[in-house]
């Protein structure tokens, strides 16, 4: 019951944060996913061959210009080197950029866009989503991944790069992943009104949305279990990868699982054929 009250409390935080947030949009054409553009969200762990093709074909296949943000890495991490070396071996170096801006004065230069304005996709690495946030949230850096969206490009990320994506930022406390609700609480918001979890079934979390999605019908639950991927157009996804989805929803007395194949509306709450 604590849990449950202290989620309440956080999420009036959260809906202050969004009604500030220059970013908010419409929600008449779509009501979770993106009105344009296509996500590519990650549970964590290996990325299949499957999913990286799935990104890459939605980033323009052999033209494709990918800018990879890996924020979510540590001082000293190097986890995200993988990603790089793997992009820059299918695609050549000079088609895949990294970018580890420090501070939000650098995410509001011009003279950090122009690389986003030539991508056809973004991709967040791993790590921990609130160092995204941190230096991302709300700057000029923001408004031009929306716009990628807009002219149909490609967003997708793995694990931490999976959160950042929704609007509510879960488990984004600096003291750990076990605080799903902590001191940042305001995700990227390419999936409108979410909650985004990964790794469920390898660390045991598919039951962890479940009170917020009672104290917050408004919002979509999604946890996506490593090596498995929502892929994302419009209010349509399709679960791609080896393992599954589950999605807490109002109205439902517990979550459900999909598995790849699978394809649903967040829109109607209902399978698609």
């Amino acid at each position: 019951m604590r849990r449950f009250f202290s989620l309440l409390l956080c999420l009036g935080f959260v809906w202050g944060a969004m009604a500030q947030n220059p970013t908010v949009v419409d929600l008449s054409v779509t009501r979770h996913g993106p009105e344009k553009g296509s996500l590519v969200i990650i549970g964590g762990g290996k990325v299949t061959d499957e999913i990286w093709d799935r990104f890459l074909d939605l980033a323009g296949g052999a033209d494709a210009r990918i800018v990879v943000i890996t924020n979510a890495s540590g001082p000293g991490e190097t986890g995200h080197q993988g990603t790089l070396n793997y992009l820059s071996g299918r695609l050549g170096e000079d088609r895949v950029t990294q970018m580890h801006l420090t501070t939000i004065d650098e995410a509001n230069d011009d003279r950090n866009l122009e690389v986003l304005r030539q991508a056809t996709g973004v991709y967040f690495t791993g790590g921990r989503q609130w160092r995204i946030a941190e230096v991302y949230l709300n700057t000029k850096v923001h408004r031009e991944l929306f716009a990628l969206l807009n002219r149909g490009g490609v967003i997708g990320g793995s694990s931490a790069g999976a959160s950042i994506q929704g609007s509510l930022l879960w488990r984004g406390d600096t003291r750990g992943a076990q605080h799903l609700i902590g001191d940042h609480t305001q995700g990227l918001g390419f999936l409108k009104l979410s909650a985004i979890d990964q790794h469920i079934l390898t660390r045991n979390r598919q039951h962890d949305l479940d009170a917020f999605i009672k104290a917050a019908p408004e919002f979509i639950g999604i946890g996506i279990d490593e090596s498995t991927a929502i892929v994302v157009t419009g209010d349509i996804f399709e679960v791609v990868g080896k393992s599954y989805v589950a999605v807490h929803q109002a109205g439902r007395e517990r979550f459900f699982f999909l598995r790849a194949g699978q394809r649903y509306d967040l829109k109607e709450h209902k399978m698609v054929r």
